[in-house]
């Protein structure tokens, strides 16, 4: 199979399922093993050849990372509705305590794949000369080394705990990582029992001195229990690491709202222990006693024979081997701006302009806000904030704008999950630089992710607006792929005013003209141009639909995809994590396809693209792009933007460059399958696959000017490779 015949939609036949289309709860896959599923993904590039072998653990980190936020926030939720006796299931089916059951299952294999996976490239990392040494490969020169380094570097900010009556059992922090330790007294053999906590600010891989070549922290402890605890020799020991419950419950009545969340985010920190991970071969005594003291029973414990806190292998991806990284990547200027030398304004006033990031360069959104802040001509900013940097220049020029005079106003979002408390400290940044600061609503998270500058041009003021599909994060926008539109559209701009007027306000806005917003109209908007689709279809016309996303698992949306699919409409959804939409089934989802991209680059961009009674790709296709996945959270629980892209222009680079690349990808691509298993796409044979995110990276004429044209992706894909 060919690109071009990829892009042609071949789809298998549908499969028949015993006893018929899948009704009811049947008809969607779980969220939370989806989830796994979108993680066993991840992990499986850190096994795979063709990566780059500290890319690879780069992999392995990440997988380790997501998991421990899955279990801190998903898991901790389930738990707490079984401890509360709730037995609702969810929309596939299956109660809270089933679906703990079956996660357990899941994330314990998956857990046994990561030490597999990490043994296995601690072997091609030793072949490349970067050792990871237990204690009896330490040479005795390296020992003095090392004592050195333990007094000098370590022994100052470690505290050796006693547990006994006197000392009672300290608090472990979540992602705590701790040592326990059996001692004797060496003049008599009394026992001792001791925990040596082990603070998160050391590094968990110590460098050795000629070389690559490190040792585990563990062990460099281990090696120097006498400078710890004199005169007791070690009769057993365990490593341990907890994780617990991270979501933030906050009162919807709080009068002080930063305040509430300073508390809230106090009290996570104290929150319940839903993971504990002990070293295999742990004796019974040490065991129990922190068992007993952190509250857990046997279903919460796992054993690990081998490395706790794998996230901590990203500390291994060393800036001396770029060579066994991924090549480096500079993002592109855009040849418009560079045509109006730097100056933003012009660019956008020329037309509107669309980039493709990371291949070309966020910096240009940054400028933008820069170039509004020294702009004595502007006299307004007003810009949402989800996650941003910890030293974010957008926060930086949106600071110097409101020094300087202009009306700023910075939507703020406080329930960013694990970004409140940075999200508190830009909030007071900038109400001490004179900026007004609102925090949008308590019942919903402001996710929209809009940007406005009021400029005085003559005797009109224009609105310059940057609507996004990703945060105003400089360090993520490096590697997540999302597009940004900028646009001094009259009309753009008033709905970007009237949704700031809704948040700050709570007005419902009135008269929106090519944009819609959840939680008011966003969802029915795309359910009439799903349906809009199917109707097409069921007149003789064509009939398509390509979007892209990260998560698919609103119902009512889902429901609306199998009935378009009914009428005969061809859907073709990438779809990078969570699924719940079965594809591929008779009578239920003939027409459907869902495939997962994970590569180099995370995909993250949310667009949308209707045949509007034509074959995909068209430049008379209906395309908008959005800050929404497909969730109830964002369709009916957040501020989220859709917003419909009118110029052709900017249509013909979504739908002929970046849909069609993705819709041709073969390289980086898994096929969902009915029953929920995900093949990755490997035709045999071939050595020559297709790579949209090499294919963006290697052909800088795509996104420039946007002159590409409807079929250049899949004529230009076997030359691009």
């Amino acid at each position: 199979m060919t690109q071009a015949d990829f892009l042609k939609f071949p789809f298998p036949p549908a499969r028949e399922m015993p006893g018929g289309a899948p009704t009811g709860p049947a008809r969607f896959f779980n969220r939370e093993l989806s989830w796994l599923s979108f993680n066993w993904r991840v992990l499986d590039e850190a096994r795979n050849p063709r990566v780059p072998l500290l890319e690879r653990l780069r992999f392995l980190s990440i997988s380790a990372t997501n998991l421990d936020e899955f279990y801190t926030v998903r898991v901790a939720g389930l738990l707490e509705l079984v401890r509360e006796g709730k037995t609702t299931p969810s929309d596939d089916g299956l109660t809270p305590a089933e679906q703990l059951t079956l996660i357990n299952v899941d994330a314990r294999r998956l857990m046994g794949a990561q030490q597999n996976v990490w043994n296995r490239l601690r072997r091609e990392m030793e072949a490349q000369g970067i050792a990871i040494l237990s204690r009896s490969r330490v040479t005795r020169a390296e020992s003095a080394w090392l004592r050195d380094y333990f007094i000098e570097q370590v022994f100052p900010v470690l505290t050796p705990l006693a547990i006994d009556p006197a000392h009672p059992f300290p608090f472990i922090p979540n992602a705590g990582f701790s040592l326990a330790l059996e001692l004797a007294r060496e003049s008599d053999g009394r026992q001792m029992q001791a925990l040596l906590p082990i603070p998160a600010q050391l590094s968990r891989f110590v460098p050795l001195p000629g070389g690559e070549r490190f040792l585990r922290l563990e062990d460099l402890l281990l090696m120097n229990l006498a400078q710890l605890f004199p005169g007791y020799r070690d009769t057993g020991h365990c490593a341990f690491r907890v994780l617990r419950d991270s979501d933030l419950e906050v009162e919807e009545e709080a009068e002080d709202l930063v305040r509430e969340f300073e508390t809230a985010l106090k009290r996570r920190r104290l929150g319940q222990v839903i993971r504990l991970k002990i070293t295999t071969g742990a004796p019974d005594t040490l065991r129990r006693v922190i068992m007993q003291e952190l509250q857990v029973g046997p279903d919460e414990v796992i054993e690990v024979e081998g490395l706790l806190g794998m996230a901590d292998v990203r500390e291994l991806v060393l800036d001396s081997r770029r060579d066994l990284q991924w090549p480096s990547f500079v993002p592109r200027v855009p040849e418009r701006v560079q045509d109006h030398d730097g100056d933003m304004f012009a660019a956008i006033r020329h037309k509107d302009m669309l980039l493709h990031h990371p291949y070309e360069t966020f910096d240009m959104v940054v400028r933008f806000l820069n170039q509004a802040a020294r702009d004595p001509d502007v006299v307004a900013i007003k810009q949402t904030l989800y996650r941003t940097s910890r030293d974010s220049p957008i926060v930086s020029a949106l600071c110097e704008a409101a020094e300087a005079g202009k009306s700023v106003v910075a939507l703020i979002e406080l329930k960013a999950r694990f970004d409140e408390a940075s999200n508190i400290r830009q909030s007071r940044r900038l109400e001490r630089s004179g900026a007004h600061v609102v925090y949008g609503f308590m019942q919903y998270k402001t996710h929209a992710k809009i940007s406005t500058v009021v400029r005085r041009e003559g005797d009109q003021l224009v609105t310059y607006t940057h609507f996004g599909t990703g945060n105003y994060h400089p360090i993520t926008a490096r590697i997540y792929t999302d597009v940004s539109l900028f646009t001094c559209d009259p009309a753009l701009g008033r709905d970007a005013t009237k949704v700031f007027n809704f948040l700050s306000g709570y007005v419902r806005p009135g008269g929106l003209e090519n944009l819609a917003i959840s939680p008011i109209n966003l969802k029915s908007r795309l359910l009439e141009l799903i349906a809009r689709e199917a109707d097409f279809a069921r007149r003789g016309r064509p009939a398509e639909i390509w979007a892209k996303m990260n998560s698919l698992i609103e119902k009512d949306v889902i429901d609306a995809l199998y009935q378009a699919s009914a009428a005969g409409v061809k859907i073709n959804l990438v779809v990078r994590g969570i699924c719940g939409l079965r594809p591929g089934i008779a009578g239920l989802s003939d027409n459907i396809r869902v495939k997962s991209i994970v590569g180099r680059f995370l995909e993250h961009s949310r667009i949308l693209c209707f045949g509007n009674g034509r074959i995909l790709p068209s430049r008379k296709a209906r395309v908008f792009i959005s800050s929404a996945d497909w969730m109830d959270r964002n369709l009916n629980r957040r501020v989220e933007t859709l917003i419909e892209c009118l110029n052709d222009t900017v249509k013909a680079q979504i739908v002929s460059q970046i849909m069609a690349a993705n819709m041709a990808d073969e390289a980086q691509s898994w096929l969902l399958q009915p029953d929920g298993r995900y093949i990755r796409y490997l035709p045999a044979g071939r050595d020559d696959l297709f790579s949209c995110h090499r294919f963006f990276m290697e052909n800088p004429s795509l996104s420039g000017r946007g002159t590409a044209g409807a079929r250049d992706v899949p004529a230009l894909t076997h030359s691009a490779d």
